[in-house]
């Protein structure tokens, strides 16, 4: 089977190296190099630095709506094209073009969190398990039947660990379904219409965290939170993003942060936030204690908040 693979980040280099290894994938579409983090140099994405690497052509269009880019992709001939995490529309035209279909490894157990941003928003309304589909794409936003549904706990996971972990389930599936639709045995589910929610892109600043939310929320954040996202606040004059934290039964006033027992804690609204592990502005990554020994007074209360508006992500 010849496949048409398209997709950007990590998640989707996980899954185009199982599918590399199973059938002839002879060609791959991915975006643009860009800047990434903080770094002045154009980098490709992990699809196309594996992609590279394994001998496979590369193509970053910028849309599939030209009719060149639309031209050469049929000239490649696949069975079928697989998507992971792409982050463009496939038009009709594209839709069309496989005559096995476009297949989609979509990371969440439609119809719940169609869209953009699945696993956060999965971690942000405390869904207890989390899952990968895999599904035929058609004109509407994950609309498809599905053939495969995967799914693993979710509670207390990071969604850096959680992307990897459903890209790796979801890679041995498509394998799986990719195998039945070869011969003409899978079967496919249609999506309950009534179930459906959707998972709108993260906004900016949207993870900051505030001394008004619930700590169920603010752990929450945390655990979704990654490097284009990050669960920032203030403490004192600084700014930091926290990047580990777990629920606390100690009591601390809301919009306070504490050091006591070696433990960092935030006050929120019912509760407080046990801080492990922080990032400040301009700095490395540390250890929360660290970090709090050298915030003068945080033995006795230094006061913590969200950012004001325009203080950025």
């Amino acid at each position: 089977m010849r496949i048409v693979f398209m997709g950007s980040p990590e998640y989707a280099a996980i899954i185009l190296e199982k599918l590399a290894q199973a059938f002839e994938v002879v060609a791959v579409y991915t975006n643009p190099d860009k800047v990434r983090s903080r770094g002045i140099a154009l980098e490709p994405t992990p699809v196309k630095s594996l992609a590279l690497k394994l001998g496979i052509p590369v193509e970053t269009p910028r849309t599939l709506r030209d009719a060149d880019v639309q031209a050469k992709l049929s000239a490649s001939a696949p069975d079928a094209i697989c998507v992971a995490a792409y982050g463009k529309i496939l038009p009709q035209e594209v839709l069309d073009i496989p005559p096995l279909g476009c297949i989609n490894v979509h990371a969440s157990l439609l119809p719940r969190w169609r869209g953009a941003a699945p696993i956060q928003r999965a971690i942000l309304a405390g869904d207890e398990l989390q899952g990968v589909s895999i599904m035929r794409m058609e004109a509407g936003l994950d609309t498809g039947d599905y053939a495969r549904q995967v799914s693993c706990p979710a509670a207390g996971k990071h969604a850096e660990d959680l992307t990897r972990e459903l890209a790796t389930m979801g890679a041995d599936a498509l394998v799986d379904v990719l195998h039945g639709v070869q011969v003409g045995t899978q079967e496919w589910t249609r999506q309950e219409e009534s179930l459906v929610t959707y998972a709108d892109k993260i906004a900016k600043g949207e993870l900051n965290l505030s001394p008004d939310d619930a700590c169920s929320l603010s752990l929450a954040k945390v655990l979704a939170a990654d490097d284009a996202h990050p669960a920032k606040c203030r403490m004192g004059n600084r700014t930091l993003a926290v990047l580990d934290a777990a629920g606390s039964s100690e009591d601390v006033p809301a919009g306070t942060a504490r050091l006591a027992a070696g433990k960092l804690l935030l006050g929120c609204a019912d509760g407080a936030l046990l801080v492990l592990k922080v990032k400040p502005d301009g700095k490395a990554s540390m250890d929360a204690k660290a970090f709090a020994a050298g915030v003068q007074g945080v033995k006795q209360a230094v006061q913590w908040g969200a950012l004001d508006c325009g203080d950025g992500r």
